[in-house]
């Protein structure tokens, strides 16, 4: 396995991480994904452990607190090997208490996610989502206490915009807080948003990003082609609503070049997909679920090999799609391109 750092922080973690989503299965989305229980769970884990894949991923509004859980249950007895992540903010019931990351919420927040993954303190733990309803000030005087308390080790965020992103990297300069190390992305074949604003910021400000959904919600499995109906077992069936949105011919020709690299490298589609992610900028970590074995030694097997430079590059063509304003002049038109020569860092040409 291969360790890098996250962003510019001194904690290392490796390429690939592991997310428990599928663990606890409560609820019809999170069904839909798995419903691993805790000894299903210590298998996958054993399995992570010697592959090197020491990070693992949850959140407490997965399954409703199960899946950290059960996670908790099947790291018990390991803690020292492992590298715990997750993440709050989202709501967790109805009430005006039950959403968002206030400083009396994160603060319960936190103590309900060491109950219930069983340890005294988080290695990486990430707002899931921007709260426009708490100052940013806030947010990062309560996270720096927890902190100094002891029960967080590292912080990030989740799905945030660039402007909050920035906004808050600058507050915690002004007052000297712990910076966010970790920004968790929806980042894909078919999903290269994060390109646009996203990636450059983490490159200038040193925040790494940690990958979700590496395979486009489900749909870079392998499993999904032109003109064929979808596979009966897909959980896009119950999910797709849920997730990110993709053209059907955006995916149809990315799968095609997938297809085309599979058969030239006899590898997997999804190991294909995740290999390309691995060598992005930003990227320290890129997430890989499994509802069961077989699905998680597929996954593990996208590291150890590189694409070559002519199978990324027909990869970023197939995968291209023109940037929103005001980041498509900067690659479309010379004039801009002097004054800004290479404002994805280049990341956008996978170079």
């Amino acid at each position: 396995m291969e360790y890098r750092r996250l962003g510019a922080s001194g904690l290392m973690v490796p390429a690939l991480s592991f997310g428990a989503g599928t663990f606890g299965g409560r609820g019809d989305l999170f069904k839909a994904w798995g419903s691993t229980d805790a000894a299903e769970a210590r298998r996958l884990i054993d399995i992570c452990l010697e592959a090197g894949v020491t990070m693992f991923d949850t959140a407490d509004v997965y399954s409703g607190g199960a899946s950290e859980e059960v996670l908790g249950a099947a790291v018990k007895g390991r803690r020292d090997q492992v590298i715990l992540s997750t993440k709050a903010g989202l709501p967790m019931g109805d009430g005006p208490a039950d959403a968002g990351t206030s400083r009396s919420r994160l603060v319960k927040t936190v103590d309900d996610a060491l109950r219930r993954l069983g340890t005294d303190y988080i290695d990486l733990f990430q707002l899931h989502a921007f709260d426009a309803g708490t100052p940013v000030h806030e947010v990062l005087a309560t996270l720096d206490d927890l902190v100094r308390a002891g029960k967080i080790r590292y912080t990030g965020v989740s799905n945030f915009s660039g402007w909050h992103l920035m906004k808050s990297l600058a507050d915690a300069d002004r007052h000297g807080y712990q910076r966010y190390a970790a920004h968790q992305v929806y980042y894909s074949l078919v999903g290269r948003d994060y390109e646009w604003e996203l990636m450059p910021l983490g490159l200038d400000q040193g925040v790494g990003a940690v990958v979700w959904s590496p395979l486009g919600w489900g749909r870079l499995t392998g499993r999904i082609r032109r003109g064929q109906p979808l596979p009966a077992g897909s959980r896009l069936h119950d999910t797709a609503d849920y997730g990110p949105p993709v053209e059907d011919e955006l995916l149809f020709r990315v799968v095609d070049v997938l297809d085309e690299i599979a058969e030239e490298t006899g590898k997997s589609v999804p190991q294909i997909a995740i290999n390309w992610l691995l060598r992005r900028p930003t990227v320290s970590s890129v997430i890989i679920g499994a509802r069961n074995e077989e699905q998680l030694r597929q996954n593990l097997g996208a590291i150890g090999w590189s694409l070559t430079p002519d199978q990324v590059a027909r990869l970023d063509a197939a995968s291209a799609r023109t940037a929103p304003y005001p980041y498509y002049p900067y690659e479309r038109q010379e004039g801009f391109a002097r004054l800004n020569p290479s404002p994805l860092g280049r990341a956008g040409s996978g170079a």
